[in-house]
């Protein structure tokens, strides 16, 4: 493709992609507030219902392992590494770099603590 196609997909595609993410959020976000008035219709405790409102409501927030994330990155950088010495230069200064990146990300685990069993050894630590 050359010229005006070209330009109006490539301006487009950004837009189409924002669309259909919108879209399934929305409708994600439609279904689980359907079947929370499907529940509370149902139950007949006031209680009930403002827990599971927000149990619906609240996010559950999962401590970063900065330790996992870091061993997957790092051997995602030996892979393109290796790739690297059977075909593309460039893969050699790439996967060095991500490997380097997740082995500060492995580092950065054992550096911050992410749950509260290794925050309370690390201040009884600290306070001895």
């Amino acid at each position: 493709m050359e010229g005006p196609i070209a330009i109006g997909l490539s301006l487009l595609m950004p837009v189409a992609i924002l669309f259909v993410i919108f879209f399934f959020s929305y409708k994600t976000d439609k279904h689980k507030y359907d079947a929370m008035i499907e529940i509370s219709k149902n139950i007949a405790d006031p209680s009930l219902i403002k827990g599971l409102l927000e149990d619906f409501l609240e996010p559950k927030k999962q401590p970063i392992d900065y330790r996992r994330g870091g061993v997957i990155t790092l051997f995602i950088g030996v892979g393109l590494f290796l790739f690297g010495m059977s075909s593309i230069e460039i893969l050699k200064g790439i996967g060095l770099l991500v490997a380097a990146t997740g082995f500060g990300s492995i580092i950065a685990g054992y550096l911050y603590p992410n749950n509260s069993v290794e925050i309370t050894r690390a201040v009884e630590r600290f306070e001895e």
